[in-house]
């Protein structure tokens, strides 16, 4: 989803994300350099990779809800296994990589109304081939059952523009109920279609192969529907009990690797899959991910020389980055040992606001200048430079830093930092600070009032809840609370581990929730906003509806408008909080070759890699 991702950790898609739902690990995106390794590289060897603190992979299904839609169990874990249509993300670049995809480029007809798909003919491990029948398994699924895939939005893109889908052979047709984008819906809706295999069509692990006629049934069918919803059960129940994960199942792989080792804390062991299709093949012998709880046992493990692949806490960086994207000195104790490695991110970073009605604190969530009061406190590029030792961006709007033009003119901050601003702006809408803490002592519904619904009395105070593990985390959002307690609105802070506030978060209990460092624009890569601000959006957790904000994503989904109109808006409207966006601080042993700075989409592609 596009993708969530935790703070120096792990990310969820942002379709989770973001680009995200999802979401990047934000430490453990490392790019493959994007050559192959040649005939006089070094053979085995075991690549030792450490997952984000407290964001181990839970879930192995690639059909899967907001909950589980993460970096952790997309990029970094079933992705390895389980190719997706078309492949996007190689080195320091974002743009679909065909030669690396399941699928030839799709060809358009019928004033953009039509895509014809030809799969390439690569083999599951099975020997079945990653065929038409494959990529209908996983569509047939998403038109019977579209709000359990986070990467579903109503109204938009498949299956809900789709008026049919059918296949033969090596072949797919999409054929649209009106004229699409063909970047859009390539970038956004092509991108998080995965082929699946045969092995899967079933309702119980003793059945046969096929028995469930999921992926053989006729889109849009009736009894295609029922049939894919007891399979998708089944798959589901499956991936929730990670004791399956080494089951015959889940080994029918199509990507370069296979899982012969997983445990209940997350860590896991690959080894080649010697049937892959594509290219380049594995050369190392074993890919271990190992999980954590906290950034501070990981380091532990770099000092002692355990990880070829980790991260480190900027915080304990001896010095500040240069310029954004760009690295300082390392950790004396680490230098000749390991690479440090940094770059810019393919995400931004915020906190989703509860406005729903359930919320007790939803009136005062409302306001656009109670939203604006507690966004100009928030010294963002100091929080980046003291916390953050120069590694990250401060956040102004859903676009990524470093955005082409073509995407989107520059956004500047609608609210710049100022606790004066903050704290009078308060005060001219009839609040005063009683007992340390801003009390509405001017109700009413006028400019110069509290507001609608806040009554005569009603405090600012509000919880917010964030992933624990991360130390700059953990500062920076101390530091916000600081600075909201300056200007006289108290926060209460609770924390849990990444998996727990992401499914909080998902849940909507809550009034802030920060799992840690936003949202990675994958596997939906083109940073529009229709998941995460309109009503229906597959990752809205805070229940934003604007219809203005819905009226400027349609024009760049269903029209040609580039991004710029909706992300000034949207950097106006305050739809979430933003919040400074940490970069990787990734180190990389020196042993270890085929690698160049973290990917933007954090990937991770160690066929690429070697000794």
């Amino acid at each position: 989803m596009k993708s969530i991702t935790s703070s120096h950790g792990a990310s969820i898609r942002r379709r989770l994300g973001v680009l995200t739902v999802a979401i990047v690990s934000a430490g453990v995106g490392l790019a493959a350099c994007g050559s192959s390794p040649s005939a006089s590289t070094k053979h085995g060897g075991t690549i030792y990779f450490a997952e984000g603190p407290g964001a181990n992979p839970n879930y192995i299904f690639p059909y899967l809800g907001c909950a589980n839609f993460s970096v952790s169990n997309i990029n970094q874990f079933q992705e390895l296994m389980y190719r997706p249509l078309y492949w996007f993300g190689l080195g320091t670049s974002t743009a679909v990589q065909y030669p690396l995809s399941t699928a030839n480029a799709p060809v358009f007809s019928n004033g953009n109304k039509t895509i014809t798909i030809k799969m390439k003919g690569w083999k599951f491990s099975d020997g079945q081939v990653v065929n038409a029948e494959s990529l209908m398994f996983f569509l047939n699924m998403y038109k019977a059952d579209p709000t359990s895939y986070c990467g579903y939005n109503a109204g938009y893109g498949i299956p809900d523009q789709l008026a049919s889908a059918s296949g033969s052979g090596n072949t797919v047709t999409l054929k649209f109920t009106k004229s699409v984008n063909p970047g859009w819906i390539l970038y956004n809706y092509l991108s998080e279609l995965t082929p699946m295999p045969e092995a899967w069509d079933k309702t119980s692990t003793a059945a046969a192969a096929g028995s469930g006629h999921c992926a053989t049934g006729a889109y849009g069918a009736t009894a295609t529907n029922t049939a894919c919803k007891a399979v998708e059960a089944f798959l589901q129940g499956q991936s929730k009990n990670t004791t399956t994960y080494t089951s015959a199942l889940w080994q029918v792989v199509d990507g370069p690797w296979k899982l012969t080792a997983f445990d209940q804390l997350g860590n896991a062991t690959f080894v080649p899959n010697t049937t892959y299709s594509g290219s380049p093949k594995p050369v190392v012998a074993k890919v271990q991910l190992l999980s954590y709880t906290t950034t501070t046992s990981e380091e532990n493990d770099l000092y002692s020389g355990k990880l070829t692949i980790g991260f480190v806490d900027p915080n304990i960086l001896p010095g500040n980055a240069p310029a954004p994207g760009k690295v300082g000195p390392n950790v004396s104790s680490l230098n000749g040992k390991y690479t440090l490695m940094t770059g810019s991110p393919w995400s931004f970073n915020y906190a989703p606001w509860n406005f729903s009605s359930q919320d007790p604190k939803s009136a005062e969530i409302g306001q656009l200048y109670i939203r604006q009061a507690l966004q100009e406190a928030i010294d963002q590029t100091g929080i980046v430079k003291t916390v953050d030792k120069g590694y990250g961006f401060p956040t102004c709007s859903p676009i990524p830093p470093n955005s082409p033009s073509s995407i989107s003119a520059t956004v500047a901050c609608a609210y710049p930092y100022s606790a004066t601003a903050a704290k009078a702006l308060l005060t001219s809408h009839g609040w005063t600070i009683e007992g340390g803490v801003q009390t509405c002592t001017k109700p009413g519904a006028s400019s110069t009032t509290c507001g609608p619904g806040i009554a005569k009395g009603a405090t600012l105070n509000f919880g917010i809840i964030w992933s624990s593990g991360s130390p700059a985390l953990d500062s920076t959002l101390n530091t916000e609370i600081s600075e909201w307690k300056a200007i006289g609105v108290n926060f209460s802070s609770s924390k849990g581990t990444f998996n727990n506030v992401t499914a909080q978060c998902s849940g909507g209990s809550f009034q802030v929730c920060m799992w840690g460092a936003g949202w990675i624009y994958a596997p939906d890569y083109y940073p529009s906003g229709e998941t995460l601000f309109t009503p229906k959006g597959g990752f809205n957790p805070g229940k934003y509806s604007n219809p203005m904000m819905t009226s400027l994503v349609g024009g760049t989904t269903f029209g040609t408008s580039t991004l710029t109109s909706y992300a000034h808006y949207a950097a106006a409207q305050l739809p979430v909080l933003y919040e400074p966006n940490p970069t990787s601080t990734i180190e990389v042993s020196v042993k270890l070759k085929g690698t160049t700075a973290p990917n933007p989409l954090q990937n991770f592609m160690p066929e690429f890699m070697h000794f």
